[in-house]
């Protein structure tokens, strides 16, 4: 289950033509989830459509959304698929905050 909600985004990922993906398995340093998915969005609109997609395809398949956070200003949106938490940012955001960098270290 944990490999096929994975594979599912990082299909979806490469098919909406998201940038510089990344994921880091933190099952080993966090209790909250085993993934963090990275990506870059071109513009808020694309950040949105990659969440919507994401999210639709998701529930489509019986996995469970347990939130969206971000969305209405599109710069840095985070979804919880329980096993994998997905950040998708503007490229100015993702340059700011650094979390990947963040998250893997010791990986």
């Amino acid at each position: 289950m944990k490999m096929e909600i994975l594979d599912l985004t990082l299909n979806i990922l490469d098919d909406m033509k998201a940038l510089d993906i990344k994921s880091i398995d933190v099952s080993g340093h966090s209790s909250l989830t085993d993934y963090m998915v990275f990506t870059t969005g071109t513009s808020s609109r694309h950040a949105r459509s990659v969440i919507d997609k994401v999210s639709e395809k998701a529930k489509k398949e019986g996995h469970v959304i347990l939130g969206i956070e971000g969305y209405e200003s599109g710069q840095w949106i985070l979804i919880d698929l329980g096993v994998i938490i997905l950040h998708v940012m503007l490229d100015e955001v993702r340059l700011f905050y650094k979390l990947d960098d963040l998250w893997s270290v010791g990986n």
